[in-house]
This record gives C-alpha cells, structure tokens and sequence, in this order.
C-alpha cells in the first residue's frame, strides 16, 4: 500500500474517519473515565467504532489514543501501561483497517505548559516518543499530531515521531476566530505559522481539526496552502460549533450539511477531508460520497 503522501501525489482526494469521543460516550464513557482503557477493557465497542468509519467509506481511521502519552495517562494512575494502552489501540484500528486502509493513529497534547515550566523539552519528545514507538509496534501507518495549539510542542512531538519510527507524520492544529477576523490557537499561533513550524519539523501532511464546524473550514484551508503550497492538507472539522441544549452538548451540523462544504474545501486546497467533535459515521458516509463525485468530474 502507497503511503498517504504518495496517493495525494497521484491526485487522489481521500477520506478520514470522524469523532470518537463523543462516540465513546454514546457507548456509555463516563464523565471522568479514562477514554484510552477501553483499548483494554472495552475492546470490542473500540473496534466497533473504527469498524463503523472504514464501513462508511473512510480510506483512514484513527485510534483511541489521543490521551495516551504517560503525562496524560499518569492521571488515572495509567503512566505505566503506556506501552500497552498505545501497542493495543493501534492493533484494533489496523483489525478494523485491514490490508487496505491506513492507521493514522491520534497523538494529543500533553496538558503540559513549557513557558509556564511545567516541563522540559526532553521530557516532552520522550513522551512522545514512547507513545510514538508503541502505536508503530501495535500496527499503525502514520500518527495524526492532531488539536494542537502550540508550536513547540507540536514540534517536539514531530522530531520525536521521525527520530523513533518509520512513521508517516500528520500535524493538525485547532484555531478560533478572534473578534479581528483572524484565525488563532489558543497560544496565538496562526495558520500560516503553524504551516511553515511544521513543514520545517519535517510534518508530511498538515491541517486543522475541531474548533470550528465545515463552513469554516475553507477559509482555514486556503490560509494554510498559502503557506505551504507543495504540502498536503487534511481538515477534520467538526459537526458545527456545539450548542448546549438542557445540560446537553449538541452538535448541529447534519451529513449533509457536512458534505455541502466539501467542494470548497477542496477548492481551498485540502487533499483529506474528515471529522472531529460531534461527527458519526453517517458525516463520513456523505463526505466520502461527496468525494467520490468531484472524482468524477
């Protein structure tokens, strides 16, 4: 099988796969549960929900281990099965993936604070290096360094991935609008910096997820191929800016509304279009039919 690079270098737009926390609660996670152990006690609902994406169509899917680096897990008292949580959560989506389908297994921030001194740049990229090392054994592609918000530690978790495995590497980053109009992380970081940090820190495929719903999202897509015009794009938007509605978050976007966007996103220059927050499978099986249309045009 190519590597996703290549298949974009060939023309090809591709499909990712949607939200899996707010899946994860549909299937009954706990406020306060730790996501990642379910790669360990509820093995077969993770593998239903990487099932469900490849079956609507996604031509990746990603793993439970956005959390799954040891300063996240050290909070449920987990640091010492970072290995295990990772190798597992990696092996259930490449089951789910097949021959076929690329494993782009999710890498989140790590909640710690460099400027604030919470800890050191080493000890940031050996975290991520140990997650890194256990998502390539478990049977994964590529990793998704994805809801990023922070140049140096996104970097860090770069340098780390290409100097410990074979992996492909994707780098994502969530931006706001601020009340001038312009798009910007939490840090202040914008698309157009975020694009030129990662391409130097040798990311193979960069973007954006969650933050913003599909309608946003191509204007966020053209600001990042201004800037990095030779480097492949994915955005995995979510299903609408969530509303609360009686204690309960809700996401608007519909699949078809989702799938409505498609064609300026790709006009805007992404190669890989999927979900985050709020998305079902249902989203991926309209974007993925979407998709298919403007392939043959």
């Amino acid at each position: 099988m190519k590597r996703i690079a290549e298949q974009i270098a060939d023309g090809k737009i591709l499909v990712s796969d949607g939200a899996w926390g707010t899946i994860l609660q549909q299937k009954g996670l706990q406020p306060g549960e730790c996501p990642e152990l379910w790669c360990l006690t509820h093995r077969a609902d993770v593998l239903a929900i990487a099932r469900s994406y490849i079956s609507a169509g996604a031509d990746m899917v990603k793993t439970n281990s956005f959390g799954g680096t040891a300063f996240k897990l050290e909070f449920f008292a987990l640091a010492d099965k970072v290995g295990e949580i990772n190798e597992a959560a990696a092996a259930i989506s490449r089951e789910a993936a097949g021959p076929g389908k690329h494993v782009i297994a999710s890498m989140g921030p790590t909640g710690k604070m460099l400027l604030m001194g919470d800890v050191t740049e080493d000890q940031l990229k050996d975290a991520f290096a140990q997650q890194a090392v256990a998502l390539e054994k478990g049977g994964a592609d590529a990793v998704c360094i994805e809801t990023m918000s922070d140049i140096a530690e996104a970097c860090l978790a770069i340098r780390a991935v290409k100097e410990n495995t074979n992996l492909e590497i994707i780098c994502t980053f969530t931006f706001e609008k601020t009340v001038n109009g312009e798009y910007r992380t939490m840090m202040g970081v914008s698309p157009a910096e975020m694009a030129c940090a990662c391409v130097k820190a040798s990311a193979h495929i960069i973007g954006s997820n969650c933050g913003n719903g599909f309608e946003q999202m191509p204007e966020i897509a053209a600001k990042i191929r201004a800037a990095a015009p030779g480097t492949p794009i994915i955005i995995n938007a979510n299903a609408g800016l969530p509303v609360n509605r009686n204690g309960t978050t809700y996401f608007p976007e519909t699949p078809e509304m989702a799938a409505k966007y498609v064609p300026a996103i790709i006009t805007a220059g992404a190669n890989i279009i999927g979900g985050c927050c709020g998305t079902t499978p249902d989203h991926i099986k309209a974007i993925a039919a979407a998709v298919r249309v403007i392939g043959r045009q």
